[in-house]
């Protein structure tokens, strides 16, 4: 049986309803990648139901260097906690993608030390660093890398909507693989030989509680940076607070000279209002000016003072608020399937 060249899903043409459907069984690929491909038109979800577990166990079994792809805009949620139980002495390249999105002005030196911090916090290793953008204008670094081992088994692996099979495209000058904004584009394991060497693109390890998970995929186009972030830069003196889209509240407490800068996709719209009028705003223009929306309408509140001198406040899937000067205290209202952080500021 055939297996669709841009997912990896074997090609049945049976059931159209079912994963890998195509009228012809001798299709290059299932029609759910077709019309991705061609009309970004996505038949049906699978940004859930590809168990993150079963892609880690797969990855173990299978022998060679390990391509870990992680996407520099959402580095928290592109982390992988205890990678290192689960590929013990394994060579771990990783490649930062997504440097394009960020401002001219932050140095790859800079984003190097904040790379190493943040792995160092999640005590994960790794035995070289690429960073790279859209363009992949770096190939010859990635190749070089792979030279230092005798191996040609290549593991390309990371979460969801990463950018691997874009990447592959990209070194390979072909876009064989499907690529898309959707999560769970890739379905199983695809084989690709680059330069003699071969390469396995793995499914997405699914990111659980991301913005991206969060709201419908009509809206991830809504949140997710087309093209390089202009930082949303605000000065505070009293109490404010800010509304995300229709997506969470922001409530700063104290605000003395502080600076508050928001690093999202520039199509998003940021609203600042006086904190006493923040609840019944919401309440007033949620899902009307205030979109894009979630689908979980379950909230929760975080209540924290600010931890370091210069605080990024991270929500997965969506970016980052850079908090600097004095703050008294921060309330944040969001999904409860999303996670948020705190981390000293990467910028």
């Amino acid at each position: 049986m055939t297996k669709c060249k841009g997912c990896g899903i074997q090609i049945q043409n049976e059931n159209p309803n079912q994963l890998g459907y195509s009228p012809k069984l001798n299709s290059e690929y299932c029609q759910r990648c077709f019309r991705l491909m061609h009309y970004d038109d996505l038949q049906y979800s699978m940004k859930q139901g590809i168990d993150p577990q079963l892609v880690l166990e797969s990855i173990e079994k299978k022998p060679g260097i390990i391509l870990w792809v992680v996407d520099l805009f959402d580095f928290e949620a592109s982390m992988i906690e205890g990678l290192n139980r689960h590929l013990i002495n394994r060579n771990i390249i990783m490649v930062v993608t997504k440097r394009d999105l960020l401002p001219d002005t932050i140095s790859n030196e800079k984003i190097g030390r904040f790379i190493f911090e943040r792995l160092k916090a999640y005590q994960i290793s790794i035995n070289g660093l690429i960073v790279t953008g859209k363009g992949i204008d770096n190939k010859q670094d990635i190749f070089a890398a792979l030279e230092k081992y005798e191996t040609k088994d290549i593991i390309v692996m990371g979460k969801a909507n990463v950018g691997k099979s874009t990447l592959l495209n990209q070194l390979s000058n072909e876009n064989k693989l499907t690529t898309s904004r959707y999560p769970g584009t890739t379905l199983d394991l695809i084989e690709v030989m680059i330069d003699g060497y071969h390469f396995i693109d793995t499914p997405g390890i699914e990111v659980k509680k991301s913005m991206l998970m969060a709201v419908d995929e009509k809206d991830i186009k809504a949140i997710t940076p087309l093209t390089k972030i202009k930082p949303m830069v605000f000065q505070l003196h009293d109490d404010q607070a800010f509304i995300l889209g229709g997506l969470l509240i922001i409530k700063l407490y104290g605000c003395e000279h502080a600076n508050v800068v928001f690093y999202m996709a520039n199509q998003l719209k940021i609203h600042r209002t006086k904190l006493e009028n923040v609840d019944e705003q919401w309440k007033k223009h949620l899902g009307k000016l205030y979109v894009p929306t979630t689908i979980n309408k379950e909230y929760t509140k975080v209540n924290t003072n600010k931890r370091f001198d210069k605080m990024d406040i991270v929500i997965d899937g969506l970016g980052w608020i850079c908090i600097s000067n004095k703050v008294k205290n921060i309330v944040i209202e969001y999904p409860s399937d999303v996670n948020i952080k705190f981390r000293k500021a990467a910028i």
